[in-house]
């Protein structure tokens, strides 16, 4: 089945002086212009096109990529507004609209937002929407803990960043979950480290964080006898220092070496942290 808004292979049906077209079944033939037209490309001949509305919202093939398909979430910029809402750049030569009911706040030229992208049935026409939870599963039921999961951070709140699962739907990464301020539309692996009662997923960026902090103590007593004994990476270390030889946050690791100091295995120095046999 031929879908807008995402690459599909169809096969050449006719040549013109402007292009071809493509055998577009149920859309019927659909123009891929001349200058997308592969080198040699004959009668018969099959190419991948992403098909979208041009802007006098026929439907046209291209053979450039965008920077989001249909299905998926994005952060994209903002260049124009007008009466029917705002328009970002995707990629193409003509924007994606935003219509002002799809639009969680105001949009402003300038800025960037992620957003999803859909084809809506109604008015048969591509859109992009800030309201994420419109449109992705708040509640997932195909996630399983520990699963390890693709991450885009979508937006900020008192608690911690949202974050889009795999494209599919929306989780939450608490403060204390994440080594560092995340920034919006970043993309990073994560992992599933709850599911609540009412079905919301919670997660955290670091497999490690899931072990707790007695699986971390041997990792850093492992650390230790690695290095002679010896360690000059302390509570007062830098936190992405710290994420890069332990995968955790700053504050987990305090949490670990207060522990391995009342269980009397470290001593804790100035300067650095020291095994004790």
């Amino acid at each position: 089945m031929v879908k807008v808004g995402t690459f599909n292979k169809l096969q050449v049906v006719k040549e013109v002086d402007f292009g071809v077209y493509l055998d577009g079944e149920e859309l019927d033939t659909i123009l891929l212009p001349k200058r997308y037209v592969p080198a040699g490309c004959e009668l018969g001949d099959w190419i991948d096109v992403f098909l979208y509305f041009d802007s006098d919202d026929l439907l046209i093939a291209t053979t450039e990529k965008p920077k989001v398909e249909v299905g998926c979430c994005e952060m994209l910029t903002v260049v124009d507004i007008n009466h029917a809402g705002a328009f970002m750049d995707w990629g193409l030569p003509k924007d994606l609209l935003v219509p002002y009911n799809e639009q969680q706040k105001p949009m402003e030229v300038g800025y960037s937002y992620v957003v999803h992208v859909f084809h809506d049935a109604t008015s048969d026409r591509l859109a992009a929407s800030t309201k994420l939870n419109h449109h992705l599963d708040e509640e997932p039921v195909f996630l399983k803990l520990r699963e390890k999961v693709n991450l885009l951070i979508a937006s900020r709140t008192e608690l911690g960043y949202k974050a889009v699962i795999n494209n599919e739907s929306m989780g939450l990464i608490f403060r204390d979950d994440a080594f560092r301020p995340l920034k919006i539309g970043e993309r990073l692996p994560g992992f599933v480290k709850a599911i609540r009662g009412d079905g919301k997923v919670d997660l955290v960026i670091s497999q490690s964080t899931l072990q707790g902090d007695h699986d971390l103590g041997e990792q850093i007593v492992s650390h230790l006898r690695d290095a002679g004994g010896r360690s000059a990476l302390t509570d007062k270390s830098d936190p992405e220092e710290i994420y890069r030889t332990f995968k955790v946050s700053k504050k987990k690791y305090k949490q670990a070496l207060g522990s391995l100091y009342k269980s009397k295995r470290i001593i804790i120095n100035v300067g650095d942290i020291q095994l004790i046999n």
